[in-house]
């Protein structure tokens, strides 16, 4: 019986070590199932996203024009990037249109969202499908529309001219003044609707316990918005903002079709820049540290705005 009961306390600790080393088994294994399930995505993603910008980052050092020889280059195509006015220029242009894609469709998003809970109307299924359409429109159609839209004969000078405001009709894409805020509204047109549903999906979220507090305590409509909303929407907005900035930065379906970075180099921008620079003037090593550039700047930009939409 004494022996039963010394072999029965030596095996106890092992038994419990080995518990807990085929507890640990299954933990360490479960951790690579995740991975197992994103491997194609990730392999798909390595082969047709990481690769060919890492083969570009490579170019962007040669000169070359696509064709024969290329020579080693080294930082020359950097330096001209940040050197030359049409390149300078493309870069600022793409940070312009970030108050049109992101800033003031993110400002509107929020006062519809705002408005709508506020008045819940029976027609709003049909308003909220006008107000998201422009999204799901082809981008190439959405620049022929407002192309002959903003035309010398198009119906907004019509209009203008009907209301006896003749002399502020012109040719806005041709215009060095006017042609960059005029596509610029385009930005603002698509992606309000984007802003908008983000922002109201994420009003519904927010507890009504928190606007019932407010109200006891004599908040106004515009405090109730500014203490309450605004700060419950902090990752909607920060996706919103995410979306409509990388929009802004990569933009060249509308800005090519409209205007083509026209007049002289008013509306260029960074896509239809590296376009020419590739296809036209054979210069395929500056195109590719334009490029460079251009993501390095947009994941600085989507680094800071993640930062700020974190939950403090």
């Amino acid at each position: 019986m004494a022996d039963t009961l010394v072999r029965t306390h030596r095996a106890a600790p092992r038994t419990g070590a080995a518990r807990r080393g085929a507890v640990r088994q299954p933990r360490r294994r479960g951790r690579f199932v995740p991975l197992l399930y994103t491997a194609p995505a990730l392999l798909f993603y390595g082969l047709f996203v990481i690769a060919p910008w890492i083969h570009s980052v490579w170019v962007s050092f040669w000169n070359w024009n696509g064709i024969g020889a290329a020579t080693w280059a080294g930082f020359d195509n950097y330096t001209a990037v940040f050197n030359e006015p049409a390149l300078r220029a493309a870069l600022l242009h793409a940070f312009g249109f970030i108050i049109f894609y992101t800033v003031v469709p993110v400002a509107l998003g929020l006062v519809l969202a705002a408005l709508t809970t506020a008045t819940p109307w029976r027609a709003m299924p049909v308003i909220r499908t006008v107000i998201f359409l422009p999204q799901v429109l082809p981008l190439v159609a959405v620049g022929v529309v407002w192309k002959w839209i903003y035309s010398e004969d198009g119906p907004l000078n019509e209009i203008l001219r009907a209301v006896g405001l003749g002399s502020v009709a012109r040719a806005w894409l041709g215009d060095f003044t006017y042609a960059f805020p005029a596509v610029g509204l385009i930005g603002t047109w698509v992606c309000t609707g984007l802003c908008f549903l983000l922002l109201l999906s994420g009003i519904g979220k927010i507890e009504p316990s928190l606007y019932e507090a407010a109200r006891l305590d004599g908040c106004g409509k515009l405090r109730e918005f500014w203490h309450i909303t605004v700060p419950g929407l902090r990752k909607e907005i920060g996706v919103a903002c995410t979306v409509t900035v990388i929009a802004a930065l990569a933009g060249f379906d509308v800005v090519y079709v409209m205007t083509g970075g026209g007049p002289g180099y008013s509306t260029m921008v960074p896509g239809v820049q590296v376009y020419q620079l590739v296809f036209t003037a054979g210069r395929v090593g500056t195109a590719c540290a334009l490029a460079t550039v251009l993501s390095l700047l947009t994941c600085a930009v989507m680094y800071g705005l993640n930062r700020l939409s974190q939950e403090r």
